[in-house]
């Protein structure tokens, strides 16, 4: 079997609060991957995690990437888009074009688009980017 984890679900195991609700996390995580079922977390669910990360719970762009890239790298957790390769990138928290933009181009990428059209001139550092201007 093959499930997908919620933003919700992942926050909870992320901060351990509320602690009820992130116990009852944790224990249908470890139920599922004991059973052997395979446990996918999807590109808008980390996307959507990392911004509520900063701002619902007060996390540096640096600290909500790293919880995501361990979260993502823990065995019996999978990633099947391009955010754990992005999030693998080292000073990501500081990188230009951003975290979700590199999830942006990866997913074209993984689709085979030529190209991937921006106003975002930080983006023209990618391949296959073509920036417009005025």
């Amino acid at each position: 079997m093959i499930v997908g984890l919620d933003t919700s679900v992942v926050l909870r195991l992320l901060l351990g609060e509320p602690k009820d609700l992130a116990l009852i996390a944790v224990r249908a995580l470890r139920a599922r991957q004991r059973a052997g079922h395979r446990v996918l977390v999807s590109d808008w669910v980390v996307a959507e995690a990392y911004h509520a990360l900063q701002h619902h719970y007060g996390n540096s762009k640096k600290d909500a990437l790293e919880a995501l890239r361990v979260f993502l790298t823990a065995p019996g957790v999978e990633n099947p888009g391009g955010a754990a390769e992005v999030l693998a990138r080292p000073h990501l928290e500081s990188a230009r074009p951003g975290f979700i933009d590199r999830i942006i181009h990866r997913d074209y990428q993984r689709s085979h688009a030529e190209a991937m059209i921006t106003f975002e001139k930080a983006a023209a550092k990618l391949p296959g980017v073509q920036v417009l201007t005025a």
